[in-house]
């Protein structure tokens, strides 16, 4: 067989094996696991997530998706919670304990001294049949037909099994909390997805630099105004300093392309009138889907209904938001 047309239809089988585990999981969401994100919430503790070998490796990205959508939790290595890390567990917090098999030696050391401890047991497993979900207070279900690797023996299928069920236990949660997208960005303050939520349009625009003329400017007195302030724009405002239009580059050479006579032309004669325009206080990525939207590069910002400057695609391409 040729090795590409092997090599595909290996991913193939791979993917369709995994997606369909994942989909069989939702017959798996029963009255354990709905039981489970009630105590979850009404708990004054943490989650605390343990495992070994690739279920911990799961554990941790569960972990780190519930701290992020504000559910406390962290991570406990099942080998090394018997030597000293149970120190870790305080009176109110939940266990929850990821095992493919739910039979390996370190859950069944850890399972009795954790319920030693009192502490709620939960077994996210895929074997329903195991020593730690005949031991947990409440099992998540997460079994499956065989693993994607050819031998049924290489963690593939259970381990992304398990992790769709981490994020259903987290969304669940996320959305009974009422948690918000400004939730969201106090979680998230660093990089390109935190500024997306908090990033405000005012936050981008050049301090000081408004270019605006009036209706009645001549050409001379526009291409001074935007070269001057070098926005690739200006604003054009009428006599009570209201925004009438917008006048760029473009529009500069459009007008020299119709006609070489321009000194009797005024602002109100080139601009393009009721431009696109965005709030100061609205959010940088509202300006960019708009920019997006209607194939432009810039808008005018408004400051309490009065012309606040002007805020560019390049401005927010360095904030990294694009």
């Amino acid at each position: 067989m040729n090795l590409a047309k092997n090599i595909r239809n290996t991913a193939t089988r791979v993917l369709q094996n995994e997606a369909n585990a994942v989909l069989k999981l939702v017959d798996c969401i029963d009255g354990d696991f709905e039981a489970c994100v009630e105590k979850i919430l009404r708990s004054k503790g943490r989650v605390v997530i343990t495992g070994v070998g690739k279920s911990a490796i799961v554990a941790n990205k569960i972990v780190a998706t519930l701290n992020s959508t504000g559910t406390p939790a962290l991570f406990m290595h099942a080998a090394d919670a018997i030597h000293g890390d149970l120190g870790m567990i305080q009176e109110e917090d939940i266990v929850i304990c990821i095992s493919k098999s739910g039979n390996t030696p370190e859950i069944k050391v850890l399972v009795p001294l954790l319920k030693k401890l009192g502490s709620v047991l939960v077994a996210l497993v895929s074997n329903k049949n195991s020593y730690l979900a005949e031991e947990a207070d409440f099992v998540l279900d997460a079994t499956i037909g065989e693993e994607a690797c050819p031998h049924n023996l290489a963690p593939t299928t259970s381990t992304t099994a398990h992790m769709a069920l981490g994020d259903a236990l987290a969304v669940c949660l996320l959305e009974a909390r009422g948690f918000t997208s400004d939730d969201f960005a106090r979680y998230h303050p660093g990089g390109s997805l935190g500024k997306q939520l908090y990033l405000k349009v005012g936050d981008v625009l050049s301090k000081g630099v408004v270019p605006v003329v009036s209706e009645g400017a001549d050409v001379r007195e526009v291409i001074i105004e935007i070269s001057g302030k070098r926005l690739g724009a200006t604003a054009v405002e009428d006599a009570e300093g209201r925004l009438t239009g917008i006048i760029t580059d473009g529009d500069l050479r459009r007008m020299l392309e119709k006609t070489l006579d321009i000194h009797n032309l005024t602002a109100k004669d080139i601009m393009t009138v009721n431009p696109k325009t965005i709030s100061k206080d609205e959010f940088a990525i509202r300006a960019l889907n708009l920019m997006r939207n209607h194939n432009i590069t810039q808008l005018v910002a408004l400051d309490g209904g009065k012309i606040g400057g002007f805020v560019h695609i390049h401005d927010l391409m360095k904030e990294g938001i694009v």
